[in-house]
């Protein structure tokens, strides 16, 4: 690179006041590359972020950092540097510290005659040109560069000749990873540009209302993608250059082992975000890409701990509130992975007086932590499994146990002996209908007669978004509809029903929360007999509903009578029905 290339347009240290400047979205929107609403939605995003309104516009692809850079030129009068341009070797400056110029996006092109002329991805930062000016002694002469250039440039060895050979077999091809990698992975970790974006990615989950944050990564770079009501969306694509950084600071901070990227971890994250405690559960797994990481949400503060909150109908919340007010027996909630049974079992022991009860839990993991019970976290590597720990606590004198889930048939066995002398016991299983979790425990082994003896009662569960308050759209749905889905049992003719629409508050989606369907199945004098009679799950469901028992598809449709739900989304959670 000659000198020529690099003329004298700014003197940062001038006294002159600077003209008006027109603001960087405004030209992107002049020049056609943004649009005005995209503009607007980058905005709010940057007041939810922090940051620079480019880096914002980057990360959320709306445009490339070159257009940023070629709008910002026009913005500060100064000329961009191709990466073609950087010198080869960076020239030594004395004072310079790498930490400094990796942290600003800072490369130095060209020492001459008392001037130092440097790339920088942002320029405009008078702090980090004064800080240049006063380490080195040379008046800063800043050029725009692309930041991914700069980073590249800044993170490029210097190979000596000879040294390929040596790189040639570098233990990589077997997973493993050499220090020097894995200290300069921890480096990136701990630079603030990758501090910011992953505090920025574990930020949105508040205004997200998500469940879970997903870092997939591909070809392109790492997707980040959330789970919000249930959904998962598209969020931020981060460069592939830093996909390896960022799920490095996950680890970090998850302490786990950042040099281990061949086999699954899992972690945990204490953290505060927007004056909220959150605690996330930190789950890493290996695919041909890199390491897939997946957050669970666990956030307290937004858990609804009352029964009276979680969408139960009057008539199911009255005989489930008989089951749990037992002294002994086995109340069991199912439903698949994220249908809030266990959210739903941690509001039934809020019920219950752990003053005059001694109650003990065993969860894998224990998401949250309740004043006045004990809670037990399995640890299945030193032998601490389900049934062990049940076996122990039974020697604590408990009234009430809590068994996070049935898994296997020896917790099963012993929780049925629990129930049998004396405990109520609190558990979940895997299964799609209540009814079907007789067969389940009687798959696991246990004897008929045994279950009709222990089991008090199993609610089913799922969970359905609910309509947006701020859009929903009212609308008459034809007869065909009304006998076709069977709500015409739940609603008159001519009564309204609502179909989501989308807005600003609800992002689009039409649906904001979520609320839950039920259906409680009680083991009555006839529902025992049919179960010792060895009934299939049909013919016990049928019996239930003779009994009254109103099954998750109908107490869906009695939300949708009453506008708190749709059809479209009563289908999509209830579509495994037809197969129960």
């Amino acid at each position: 690179m000659t000198t020529n290339t690099l003329p004298d347009r700014i003197e940062p240290l001038a006294d002159a006041t600077p003209a008006p400047r027109p603001p960087l979205g405004e030209l992107l929107v002049q020049s056609g590359k943004l649009s005005a609403r995209d503009l607007e939605r980058a905005l709010s995003a940057q007041q939810e972020m922090g940051g620079l309104l480019g880096r914002v516009l980057v990360r959320l692809g709306l445009v490339s950092e070159l257009d940023v850079i070629q709008s910002l030129s026009r913005q500060l009068g100064i000329s961009i540097v191709p990466a073609g341009e950087f010198p080869e070797l960076m020239p030594e400056v004395e004072g310079l510290l790498p930490e400094f110029l990796h942290a600003n996006s800072v490369y130095p092109l060209q020492v001459s005659e008392g001037r130092m002329h440097v790339a920088m991805a942002v320029p405009q930062d008078a702090f980090v040109v004064k800080a240049l000016h006063l380490a080195t002694g040379h008046v800063i002469v800043p050029h725009l560069a692309l930041d991914s250039d700069i980073e590249k440039a800044l993170s490029e060895p210097v190979v000596e000749q000879g040294a390929e050979d040596d790189e040639a077999d570098d233990g990589f091809g077997d997973g493993s990873d050499g220090g020097d990698f894995v200290e300069h992975l921890k480096d990136l970790a701990s630079e603030a540009p990758v501090i910011r974006l992953v505090n920025a990615i574990i930020g949105r989950v508040i205004d997200l209302r998500a469940s879970d944050i997903h870092l997939e990564p591909f070809d392109d770079g790492l997707h980040v993608r959330y789970r919000v009501d249930g959904v998962i969306h598209a969020g931020e694509l981060v460069p592939p250059r830093l996909s390896a950084a960022v799920n490095s600071r996950v680890k970090l901070l998850a302490h786990l082992d950042i040099a281990e990227r061949r086999l699954p971890q899992d972690g945990r994250i204490k953290t505060r975000v927007k004056g909220r405690e959150l605690d996330l559960r930190v789950s890493t797994v290996p695919t041909v890409h890199g390491e897939s990481v997946v957050m669970r949400v666990l956030d307290r503060a937004s858990v609804r701990l009352q029964l009276e909150t979680m969408g139960f109908e009057k008539d199911t919340l009255e005989r489930f509130n008989s089951l749990l007010a037992r002294p002994h027996g086995i109340l069991l909630v199912t439903g698949p992975t994220g249908s809030g049974k266990t959210t739903t079992l941690y509001a039934a022991l809020s019920k219950i007086d752990a003053g005059a009860n001694k109650i003990i839990t065993v969860e894998d993991p224990v998401e949250y932590q309740l004043e006045g019970i004990n809670q037990i976290q399995v640890h299945p590597q030193i032998n601490l499994t389900f049934a062990n720990a049940l076996r122990s606590i039974l020697r604590q004198d408990p009234d009430i146990i809590m068994i996070g889930e049935m898994r296997d048939g020896e917790t099963a066995q012993i929780a049925v002996q629990s129930a049998l002398t004396g405990h109520l016991v609190l558990s979940t299983l895997h299964t799609n209908t209540a009814a079907g979790a007789v067969i389940r425990m009687k798959d696991m082994g246990v004897e008929g007669y045994l279950i009709t003896s222990a089991v008090n009662g199993v609610l089913a569960q799922r969970l359905v978004r609910t309509l947006c308050g701020q859009c929903k759209e009212p609308f008459e749905p034809g007869e065909d509809v009304r006998q076709s889905t069977g709500l015409a049992r739940f609603s008159g003719v001519g009564q309204a029903i609502y179909r989501a629409v989308g807005c600003e508050h609800c992002r689009g989606s039409g649906y904001r929360g979520r609320t839950g369907i039920h259906e409680l199945f009680v083991l009555d004098e006839p529902m025992r007999r049919a179960i010792i009679e060895g009934r299939d799950a049909n013919a016990l469901n049928a019996l239930a509903a003779q009994g009254g028992m109103l099954n998750l598809y109908e107490d869906g449709l009695r939300k949708v009578a009453a506008g708190m739900t749709t059809l479209d989304e009563l289908a999509r959670v209830t579509q495994d029905q037809a197969d129960a």
